[in-house]
């Protein structure tokens, strides 16, 4: 594995776009994201629940990752979402990236059609292009990671996901990325605790954070999520939203793991 996998994944990311460009052409794209399924409130969802004072948990549908290798077989998206919906998450994360984490377009279409919950096309966005590509495979929602973007484009892909009636989370990784963040109108704001670069999990990187957060925005805890201590601890400092995947991947019923880890309230 590159030292940067970061990096080497956007590098593939700006050649998969030049290769579906050739495939399905902008205006083409376009067309099928208008006509695609009805969008779900995704950040509706999550701050509903975190102004209601409850936790709200983002459940990631995933295969494999590049720091993990395989982390469940057999894969079945559908069954997944569909255990994730009955033990109380708020909403799905499904990975679509092909070479790194194993992911599909048809994943996340199969996940959404075995429950009602919205769910996020979770990739790595750097055209807008991918944008369109969300909505038309039938997404509620994007991930805009902050590392990968400057601020204009930020801004731009936002603008046309909320265009297309998509919802956005925000993901960053230190002080400087929060200050980019918060100059979007999104009310998601994602901490990841794994550092993308180095694949090293620090969970206190979402409480120091927190304190840089306005009010009015919802901070979602990223990676290395495992243990009720950590949800706990965390829900302390004012972080009510969560998005889990491997700890959830590993075990043999999702949905049960998830509502052990957050109990139904």
């Amino acid at each position: 594995m590159a030292a940067d996998i970061l990096n080497t994944i956007v590098a593939t990311k700006y050649q998969e776009v030049v290769a579906a460009k050739q495939r399905v052409p902008m205006l083409a794209l376009r067309a099928l994201a208008e006509q695609a399924l009805p969008v779900r409130p995704f950040a509706p969802a999550i701050v509903s629940r975190v102004q209601q004072g409850k936790h709200a948990v983002i459940a990631e549908v995933k295969k494999a990752s590049p720091s993990k290798g395989l982390l469940r077989d057999p894969f079945e998206p559908a069954a997944i979402a569909s255990s994730y919906a009955a033990h109380g998450a708020t909403c799905l994360s499904v990975l679509t990236d092909v070479q790194y984490f194993q992911g599909c377009e048809q994943y996340l279409q199969q996940a959404r059609a075995a429950c009602a919950l919205p769910v996020i096309r979770k990739d790595f966005m750097v055209d807008e292009y991918q944008v369109l590509e969300a909505r038309a495979m039938g997404a509620d929602a994007i991930l805009l990671i902050a590392a990968c973007l400057d601020d204009a484009r930020m801004v731009a892909f936002e603008s046309l996901a909320m265009e297309l009636g998509l919802s956005v989370l925000v993901e960053v990784h230190d002080e400087h990325e929060m200050e980019r963040a918060l100059q979007l109108r999104t009310p998601l704001v994602g901490v990841n605790n794994r550092n993308l670069r180095t694949f090293e999990v620090d969970v206190g990187l979402s409480e120091r954070l927190r304190d840089l957060c306005p009010a009015d925005r919802v901070i979602v805890a990223e990676s290395g999520i495992s243990s009720s201590t950590e949800v706990v601890r965390l829900r302390g400092r004012g972080v009510h939203a969560f998005l889990v995947g491997e700890a959830f991947m590993r075990a043999p019923s999702p949905g049960q793991a998830l509502e052990a880890l957050f109990p139904q309230e």
